[in-house]
């Protein structure tokens, strides 16, 4: 990075904390502090309820997967406006006419107050663990750039986030997710620009994405019913269907949000604001990851995308290393004539020739993805490193290489907007749970709303530290999309489970639901550990196991 995109990121980065700040004005009593007052107009929180989802894994891992595995990811997102349309009707008003700072008060109501505080137990393990993962992907872009160890980055992002989160509150944290996805929106507009822009001049865009076609990467719907197959239409109509209601209707991260809206309406029309955006939005991402699968057709990638580990293994294994480079380099050469040859066939229409030119670069580009396989295998022998992925560092190992002056700096800028929004939403609120259903629930239930703030804002700390230990451990486990969503469907299903038999159970006792929750997350854990079922099913096993056995129970229970 050159100058003027390193006076772009400290720009923003001074702003958002200023901001931060001066957004606090408000946040002094617990109504304040934890909901703003709600206080929130629909369109706000509808950009904050897309900005706390749309972390800069989304930019860093979402492009990579794109690279990697094409459109299929899409998938996931299919049964969002659904899930949406449900939520609307069902736990939106509920949630407003209860008038909880939290979802799990009303489980108290409902059940008991262990039931309440088991819920929330959950939920703050699974978002303390998904916030580091979300901060370990913006410590990926800065220990590129900077050289700095991913330790000393990770620290300081998360602890820059926090600093503002800790003072400002909620307002602070909505009003600056609002900034932060319009630069998010102008960041990937111009990415996608740049691309098209830097293809070869007689390569058109059709071309182009019909290589990738022809790779299959531009796969959206993926019918075959496989339980092991991570992104089918399957899996995303039914599995993702209860993440989502889940993740928008049961975790606090996101209840959170629409609660601080004025009102029923506002918060509804909040939601569904990102069910219309979100699946445009992460088609585009994903659409910009395999344009820079296809403008590495014609420049050669890197055999590595992680300099620090190429290095290592350049000097662990040279003799190797170096046989494989000149290897890889001379397969990426017979790609790309393969790659040039198909495209003038496509271009001048010469149908005789083209199911022999397509034939060919498929042949050449599974030679050359032979070589980067290879490569990798030989990074975790010599690195003694069996963890090692270097799918996140496909995409800003292509912004530093590719982009120019001050548009690098934008797009540094617009990950770190990404990640700060998720970290500081996230942080909020597993704040505002720790103070509700554990500080004023089992503590200091005759607190004064000094006392809340305070021990929220303490709270916020304590959870930004966790967060930054378990993203020093979060970088090298794979796509950090696919990661943060395997950490939630971990619990997710089970906490759907809970709040099923809660609302539409009537039958549904204390003693069901605090048991069956138990039973919903051992359930998970037996099918993660002896099925091969892909990561998305675990919602489903979750909330079945769940319901089923929380009403069994209750049958046993005295009314």
């Amino acid at each position: 990075m050159r100058w003027l995109d390193w006076l772009i990121v400290v720009a923003y980065l001074a702003y958002v904390i200023w901001d931060g700040v001066r957004l606090s004005k408000g946040s002094k009593n617990i109504e304040g502090f934890f909901l703003a007052n709600r206080s929130m107009p629909w369109w706000a929180v509808g950009l904050s309820v897309m900005a706390t989802q749309a972390s800069a894994i989304t930019l860093v891992g979402t492009t990579g997967q794109g690279y990697d595995d094409g459109m299929r990811f899409v998938q996931f997102y299919y049964a969002l406006p659904l899930a949406m349309v449900i939520l609307c009707i069902t736990v939106v008003p509920f949630y407003h006419r209860a008038k909880v700072f939290t979802a799990y008060e009303y489980l108290e109501n409902r059940f008991d107050a262990k039931t309440r505080t088991l819920t929330s137990f959950f939920f703050l393990v699974s978002r303390g663990l998904g916030v580091g993962v979300i901060i370990a992907a913006p410590a990926v872009i800065l220990s590129i750039v900077l050289g700095w160890n991913e330790i000393l980055t990770i620290f300081a992002i998360g602890l820059t986030t926090t600093f503002y989160t800790m003072f400002g509150g909620v307002r602070a944290v909505t009003w600056t997710d609002v900034k932060q996805m319009i630069l998010i929106f102008i960041g990937l507009g111009i990415v996608l620009f740049m691309i098209i822009q830097g293809l070869p001049e007689q390569i058109s865009l059709f071309e182009g994405l019909n290589l990738a076609g022809a790779s299959g990467k531009l796969t959206t719907v993926e019918t075959k019913f496989d339980l092991t197959e991570k992104y089918t239409i399957w899996s995303g109509l039914i599995a993702a269907l209860f993440l989502f209601l889940s993740y928008f209707g049961c975790d606090q991260s996101q209840v959170q949000r629409y609660l601080t809206a004025k009102s029923i309406d506002e918060g509804r029309t909040s939601l569904l604001m990102s069910a219309v955006l979100k699946i445009p939005m992460q088609f585009m991402i994903l659409l910009i990851g395999v344009l820079v699968f296809v403008f590495y057709q014609f420049q050669t990638p890197p055999m590595i995308f992680n300099p620090n580990e190429a290095a290592q293994a350049a000097q662990n294994a040279p003799a190797e290393y170096k046989k494989l480079e000149g290897e890889y380099k001379a397969a990426h050469e017979a790609r790309n004539k393969a790659a040039v040859y198909f495209a003038g066939i496509q271009r001048e229409k010469i149908a005789l020739e083209y199911s022999d030119a397509k034939e060919e670069y498929l042949r050449k580009n599974i030679d050359f993805l032979a070589k980067r396989k290879e490569a990798k295998e030989l990074v975790k022998k010599a690195n003694k490193n069996e963890s090692f992925n270097d799918v996140n560092y496909i995409f800003p190992t292509f912004i530093l290489t590719y982009m120019p002056m001050g548009i690098i700096g934008l797009l540094i800028a617009a990950i770190f907007a990404a990640a700060m929004s998720s970290i500081s939403s996230e942080l909020n609120a597993l704040a505002t749970a720790s103070t509700i259903d554990f500080y004023r629930r089992h503590i200091k239930p005759d607190g004064s709303d000094k006392d809340f703030v305070t021990f929220g804002r303490i709270a916020t700390l304590v959870w930004g530290l966790f967060a930054c230990v378990v993203a020093i451990y979060a970088t090298n486990l794979g796509s950090l999309i696919e990661v943060v969503n395997t950490f939630g469907s971990y619990f997710y299903g089970s906490l759907l489970g809970v709040f099923v038999l809660a609302i539409g159970v009537k039958r549904a006792r204390a003693r069901g639901a605090f048991f069956g929750l138990i039973i919903g997350m051992a359930s998970v854990g037996i099918f993660s550990r002896y099925t091969d079922i892909a990561f998305l099913w675990f919602n489903v096993v979750g909330t079945v196991v769940t319901v089923v056995s929380g009403y069994l129970i209750s049958l046993t229970a005295r009314d």
